[in-house]
């Protein structure tokens, strides 16, 4: 390889699959530049609105129905609600290229496409979303890890409508202190809290697993901002780890979610590198 390879390869092309806070965010920075990455191709339920979004781009492209992506893109950032991973993750992992999975609790309940990933020369990738120190405990993950413990405290209006609360008619709208509404594992949360809970699993898949990873929940009307804790307990280090995450217009989502996709997007062709 060349020193001017690097250089002179063609730029990533990046689909986009959903255009809600994130992908509306992730869009923008790929109009705006990212070095060595193109976006190519966007994908939404509502195709019109999408295309009105999209015509206001420096380079507007096209924009597709889910199924249409593929042959658009050599990567999809995925930023579509959790039970439409399969459909859209699919094909790509099938032609060997690369899904950003945003929806990480749908991993979960679809591990079939991790073994398609694996058959085809596919990769799934998980972002770093609305937690820090994966870096950290990955590292950790290639010794052994005793537990790995995580407390989440969101605003009421980020959990109202989980499912798990529904079904287990749990009322938070009107409390007035802050409440645990659920202590079990990730696997459990991808469930019961499908727009909620991603980070948990993200955790659970660098460190000791979905089932081992121990997770409450609690609803807080004191609070502005989603806060995750997390205590990691390894024969390599002792981490503990808190960030507040300020919510995007969706309540439920962190804006750093999405800024975490665009910082791992300039790393694909980048001279330096920072963390893994």
């Amino acid at each position: 390889m060349s020193k001017h390879s690097r250089a002179a390869a063609p730029p990533v092309r990046i689909a986009i699959a959903g255009l809600g806070a994130i992908g509306t965010k992730v869009m923008e920075a790929l109009d705006a530049g990212i070095p060595g990455c193109a976006l190519a191709a966007v994908a939404a339920r509502d195709l019109a609105r999408a295309r009105t979004r999209v015509a206001q781009l420096r380079q507007p492209v096209p924009v597709v129905a889910l199924h249409a992506l593929e042959p658009l893109a050599d990567m999809v950032v995925e930023c579509a609600p959790a039970h439409l991973l399969p459909e859209l993750a699919t094909p790509f992992l099938r032609a060997g290229k690369t899904v950003v999975v945003l929806s990480a609790s749908a991993l979960l309940s679809h591990p079939a496409l991790i073994d398609l990933a694996r058959q085809n020369g596919g990769q799934v990738v998980v972002p770093t979303g609305a937690l820090l120190g994966l870096d950290a405990i990955t590292a950790a993950a290639e010794g052994a890890i005793h537990s790995v413990a995580m407390v989440t405290r969101k605003p009421v209006r980020g959990l109202v409508g989980a499912p798990y609360l529904v079904a287990n008619d749990i009322r938070i709208e009107d409390i007035d202190a802050p409440v645990c509404v659920f202590r079990g594992t990730p696997r459990d949360a991808a469930v019961g809290f499908p727009a909620n809970l991603n980070v948990a699993v993200a955790l659970s898949l660098a460190g000791i697993g979905p089932d081992r990873t121990t997770l409450e929940i609690w609803a807080d009307p004191s609070l502005t901002r989603n806060t995750h804790s997390v205590v990691v307990e390894s024969d390599a280090a002792r981490l503990t780890m808190t960030i507040e995450n300020i919510p995007s217009d969706n309540p439920k989502t962190g804006r750093i979610t999405a800024l975490s996709v665009i910082a791992w997007l300039r790393k694909l062709r980048a001279p330096l590198r920072v963390g893994t």
